[in-house]
């Protein structure tokens, strides 16, 4: 509990700031200040009036803060604590996205770190536009710094990829008979050396009248309808085709396709897979069959016998997503994996969420004590990079090696990477 001393000296430190300090951009800013105890309301009030906020409202809780932005004009940010009376700040949260509020929102909470970290991703995952967690007591400096990467009036965008576009069953099909569908191929860097060592081969449609459509359009419908085999074959005959491109022009490397589990019930498809890359020219040996996590294995004998004899056949195997699906640890015994790929949930933000980085260096220790090699999806950012590499990770794909291109840019990109090593 805060003083009503702590609260002046605080003040006076405040006070103390020059004026050269005050954001003077915030004058037209709209704060909505959302605490339920009085002294740590009336702090985070005095911090934003002495931020030059000329206009500060207060609610005691999320049900008179959802009042206010009704009977508001505007409201340009919102900082609120969690655990409030009424409504808290989670159920706050979640109605801001519900009315696809473009209100910032900076948490202040005395919770425990762990806690909080779980409250960002979730305000990430309601769309909400999140510019920090901050742990109390809260301070001038961390509002400043929050607060001055707020743009007022941004319209938010949700990146809900295709998400106004309807196909049905029969258009999809239509497309993968005429084989409109093609591979996008995003590079794979080994970490220690910096060389592109293979790409993951990413769906999409190239459709002749929306252009390029992502795989959410069109994969669940695949799924559901029986019909992802088709899907799968194209990739495999696109991908596999392009990787003899890439080493016949001198570039070794591997080429990864994705494989439903729906597919792995078919006790055919290792020689259909087989046939389908030998044909093409490409060694089985330089191609990568990602099998999701993400779904249980319910037909577990005819999959098992499917990933063996692919195995046999030299054909490597990559537990994908891991760590987000079922019997984890299970899968990776009874299957011949020859990689572990590292969910990006795990990977991205890893250098700001401890049990974040946690997994992921206890996953990349596993691999190693498995003898398979380690690959962390959803590398974003130099630090992600650096703790990758300080565990000693094998592999990492994200955008920060690059993101998902075509194949005349992929072979591009890979040579421009190779000349300048």
């Amino acid at each position: 509990m805060i003083s009503i001393d702590n609260i002046h000296t605080q003040e006076t430190c405040l006070k103390n700031e020059s004026i050269e300090k005050r954001v003077i951009s915030n004058n037209d800013l709209t704060i909505l200040v959302v605490e339920d105890h009085y002294f740590q309301r009336q702090m985070l009030m005095r911090i934003m009036h002495l931020l030059g906020i000329r206009k500060v409202l207060e609610a005691v809780d999320g049900k008179e803060a959802m009042k206010l932005m009704q009977d508001s004009a505007r409201v340009d940010l919102v900082v609120c604590d969690l655990d409030m009376p009424e409504m808290d700040g989670l159920e706050l949260i979640r109605h801001l996205g519900e009315i696809n509020s473009t209100a910032g929102v900076i948490i202040s909470s005395a919770k425990e770190p762990a806690l909080l970290v779980s409250v960002e991703k979730m305000t990430c995952e309601y769309h909400v536009q999140l510019l920090g967690v901050i742990p109390k007591p809260v301070t001038f400096n961390q509002f400043k710094d929050l607060i001055a990467k707020f743009t007022p009036h941004k319209i938010r965008t949700q990146l809900i990829p295709d998400a106004s576009i309807y196909f049905d069953l029969d258009q999809i099909l239509q497309g993968l008979q005429q084989k409109q569908f093609e591979p996008f191929f995003q590079p794979q860097m080994e970490i220690a050396t910096g060389r592109i060592v293979g790409a993951e081969a990413l769906a999409r449609w190239r459709h002749p009248e929306r252009g390029l459509v992502s795989p959410h359009a069109f994969v669940p419908m695949l799924e559901q309808s029986g019909n992802i085999d088709k899907l799968t074959m194209l990739m495999l005959e696109k991908g596999a085709r392009a990787c003899r491109n890439w080493r016949e022009c001198g570039l070794e490397m591997t080429v990864s396709v994705n494989l439903s589990l729906c597919t792995l019930t078919n006790t055919d498809l290792s020689e259909a897979i087989t046939q389908i890359v030998s044909s093409v020219g490409l060694e089985p040996c330089h191609m990568v069959l990602e099998i999701t996590e993400t779904a249980a294995m319910t037909e577990v004998a005819p999959a098992l016998e499917n990933l063996t004899r692919l195995r046999m056949r030299g054909f490597g195997l990559a537990v994908d997503d891991y760590g987000t699906g079922f019997s984890s640890l299970r899968q990776l015994i009874r299957v011949p994996f020859t990689e572990l790929k590292i969910d990006q949930g795990f990977v991205t933000g890893c250098e700001m969420d401890s049990a974040s980085r946690t997994i992921v260096e206890s996953n990349v220790d596993m691999a190693h004590r498995l003898n398979i090699k380690s690959v962390a999806e959803g590398v974003e950012s130099q630090a992600e990079w650096d703790i990758l590499k300080n565990a000693n990770c094998d592999i990492a794909q994200g955008y920060f090696v690059a993101k998902p291109m075509e194949e005349s840019l992929f072979l591009e990109f890979c040579q421009t990477i190779d000349s300048v090593r």
